[in-house]
This record gives C-alpha cells, structure tokens and sequence, in this order.
C-alpha cells in the first residue's frame, strides 16, 4: 500500500486506494480499467440530508486565504501538505496532476469491486508482487507483505487531527469533484465515512490464502473473498499486521470527519 496522500481523505487513500496494487505476475502489465459509473446518481430534485457534517474550518491566516479553482489546486494542496507531512514524503508518494479529482475517485470506487489504476493519487508500491507454489495451486507470500511495510509506518505516525485541517480547508473541492463525478446532490464527506467503515468490516482470513490465475491477475481461490470490495481485498493482500495498523489509523480518521459541526454564536 502507497503512500501518505492529502488531508483527511487523503489518508484513506494511503491507507487504501494509495496502496493499490493489482495482483499480477512479474512481468505482464494488466490495462487500464475503466472507472465504474456511479450505480444510481441521486435524483436532481433530491436533498438527501447530511449525516456527517464537518466542522468549519478554524479561524487562523490559512484558512482566510481564497481557495484555488479546484482544476489549480495541485500546487496549494502540495504546500498544505508539506506542513504536515514533510516535503520528502509529499515528493515520493504524491502524483502531481489532479490529486483531489483522482482521490475522490478512488475514494468513491473502494467499497466496489474495481478501481481505477490510472485514477491513483499515488504511485504503486514497489517491488514484485510474491506467491508460493505455481499457477496451478499458489498461496499469497507472507514476504510480500514487507511491500507494505515502509508505507504502513508512514500511517502509524500520521497525526489525524492536522491532517483534518487540512481536508476541512480544501473540503469544498473535494465537495465540487464528488458533485462533478455524478452527484449533483451528495455529500462527499457523508460518502467518504461509509467507505471507512467498509475498510473496517474487512474480514482477516486465517491460514494460507489460495490463490488462482485464470489469466494476467492473480486472485483469490476462495470465490467468497474474490467476491469482496476491492479495499478489503487490498487489506487482505497487506497482511494482518499491517492491515491492524491501517485499520486503527482508519478509526482515528472516521472520529476527525464525524466530529460535531462547531457551533458559532449569533
């Protein structure tokens, strides 16, 4: 998994969709998959409420500072970043182009069962993707796991709280990039605390996981498991111990954008 990305939102990308890693073999490179259509955009005349509302921004200089367009918000967003993360880390995970549309994306594609490869706010995790026995009865390596590792301590250390501010400052984009993909009347942040919590229900297989490869990709032997979303195949693919670590991390992230809205006075 890959990659400490943008404000709040941003960690379920590291935690997730960042981390994206098809399971293929050494050398053959599978397309670009399309991303999937919303399965049924909200009616326009519709005014769903909104349940978990975010808290206003905080009064400090920062947040008085006009937002960019959301099409030039790469280079704010990056500055924003590199105050919280460093700028090492925001240079190695972070692609540079369309970050927030990118996120928002594969955001909104976690809980299916595809993600778009070519939609990623970061880079794919190095290294080759590690089985034991052959195509024909193979297991997921436990050595595959270390792939993970270098960006899984990267999680444990993200400070919540200061990522939030950040995603509550640039929030009214994501806002217009979930609006853009097809819900005109959605509430991103409503959308982003489901996916959190479909992360955390992700099931932890004991014993070794078969594999099968009916084609390019490797997948799970267990038609019960290949049946998952694509997030929680991904936490399966990490391990147990690092999956523990991004689901902890998960549950910070879920008690920052469920916060209660700050209340002002008149």
């Amino acid at each position: 998994m890959n990659k400490p990305v943008i404000g709040v939102a941003a960690a379920v990308v590291v935690i997730a969709a960042g981390t994206w890693y098809y399971l293929h073999g050494n050398r053959a490179a599978p397309p670009p998959v399309p991303v999937e259509a919303p399965s049924a955009a909200p009616a326009a005349d519709a005014e769903p409420a909104i349940a978990h509302p975010l808290p206003e921004p905080s009064g400090d200089a920062a947040s008085k500072v006009p937002l960019p367009a959301l099409a030039d918000s790469d280079g704010a967003l990056r500055d924003a970043l590199t105050q919280v993360l460093g700028a090492a880390a925001v240079q190695e995970y972070l692609r540079p182009e369309s970050v927030i549309r990118h996120l928002v994306v594969t955001i909104d594609n976690l809980p299916r069962q595809k993600v778009a490869v070519d939609k990623r706010p970061v880079a794919p995790t190095a290294g080759e993707f590690a089985v034991t026995g052959d195509e024909l009865h193979a297991t997921l390596d436990a050595q595959n796991f270390a792939r993970y590792q270098p960006v899984v301590a990267v999680v444990r250390k993200l400070d919540m709280q200061q990522l939030g501010t950040v995603y509550i400052r640039f929030y009214p984009l994501f806002q217009q990039a979930y609006q853009d993909l097809g819900y005109p009347n959605g509430y991103f942040n409503d959308r982003l605390v489901k996916v959190i919590d479909v992360l955390l229900a992700t099931p932890q297989p004991g014993g070794p996981i078969e594999l099968v490869r009916p084609n390019v990709m490797y997948t799970f032997a267990d038609p019960t498991l290949e049946a998952l979303p694509a997030g929680q195949k991904l936490l399966i693919r990490m391990g147990p111990d690092n999956a523990a670590v991004i689901k902890s991390k998960l549950m910070e992230l879920r008690a920052v954008v469920t916060a209660a809205p700050i209340k002002r006075s008149p």
